[in-house]
């Protein structure tokens, strides 16, 4: 990834795939389809549309051949898609898809209840779909989760654990790595001091490569993200109404808002070239459509092979 000047910023909208995961009654793939559009419409570049995992982990998602086989998909814009895994990837280069991203968890017990697999095999996994899709001229992101505190056991993260998964993911050819605060659980000196810990000697994580994913648990999403931003960080996850949460970490509660990441930014100068009117207008389009299925109280699932 290119550097971003310090007065700009890219938003990452994540709300059609990590917003509706969580919501157990199945929203049509037509309403899908039409959040997505609209979010194009704002100035956003980059939306996440869905995830091709098994519709048994996660029902929500059962639709992604249809909603990837749609032929009104605008571009040119960034449209990634989630892989779990080798098999993923083929259906997903069959159905055209230009744009992935990958995951895995910085903590062991978080690995296996989310993927049933060791941290070291979740890199194996992600290492194996990322090196078959550079070779076919993808662009590849990696999410790391838990990046503060493992939710299954509910104990701080080792920031050493994250630094090693970073540098695989760089090291295998990832275009840029998300740190993903699963639970919410983050603070600003916490943001700051990881961020710190990546970027600076003797570890030079180089900052254009990182990005930030922060959900509002504990209604600290924003000023972690400004500490982020102060930190060196340029690209930010949002979801549209603070849609979303994950579905395999107890009290993940809603991503921050995309719509109030904007206004921040804006307020204060930094430029993200998105048109805070119009993404406030979808805000109030997805909480008049879907307001209701959502439930901040999260339904477990597990995710299945």
């Amino acid at each position: 990834m290119s550097s971003i000047p310090r007065d700009c910023v890219r938003i990452v909208e994540v709300s059609p795939r990590d917003g509706l995961q969580n919501i157990p009654e199945h929203i049509p793939t037509a309403t899908k389809l039409a959040l997505i559009q609209r979010l194009s419409r704002t100035g956003l570049t980059t939306i996440e549309i869905t995830s091709i995992v098994s519709p048994r982990a996660v029902p929500q998602l059962s639709d992604c051949r249809e909603l990837l086989s749609h032929e009104n998909q605008e571009n040119p814009l960034h449209l990634p898609v989630l892989i779990p895994n080798l098999k993923g990837l083929t259906i997903a280069t069959s159905l055209g898809v230009r744009s992935i991203s990958v995951f895995i968890s910085a903590t062991e017990p978080f690995s296996q209840n989310n993927t049933k697999c060791t941290v070291s095999e979740g890199l194996t996994r992600a290492r194996d779909v990322t090196i078959q899709a550079k070779e076919m001229g993808m662009s590849v992101r990696g999410y790391i989760s838990c990046i503060f505190t493992d939710p299954i056991s509910n104990t701080p993260t080792d920031p050493e654990d994250v630094l090693r998964c970073t540098r695989e993911l760089l090291e295998m050819g990832v275009d840029e790595v998300a740190l993903s605060d699963t639970t919410g659980t983050g603070t600003p000196s916490l943001v700051h001091s990881l961020i710190t810990y990546l970027t600076i000697s003797p570890n030079t994580i180089p900052l254009n490569k990182l990005a930030v994913h922060f959900h509002d648990s504990y209604s600290r999403g924003l000023s972690n993200v400004w500490a982020a931003y102060e930190a060196g960080i340029r690209v930010f996850d949002g979801s549209v109404a603070g849609l979303g949460g994950c579905p395999f970490a107890p009290g993940a509660r809603g991503n921050v808002a995309s719509e109030e990441v904007v206004g921040m930014f804006e307020g204060r100068g930094v430029r993200t070239g998105v048109d805070l009117d119009m993404l406030e207008g979808v805000a109030g389009w997805v909480r008049g459509v879907l307001g209701q299925y959502q439930d901040n109280d999260i339904v477990m699932m597990q995710l299945l092979p």
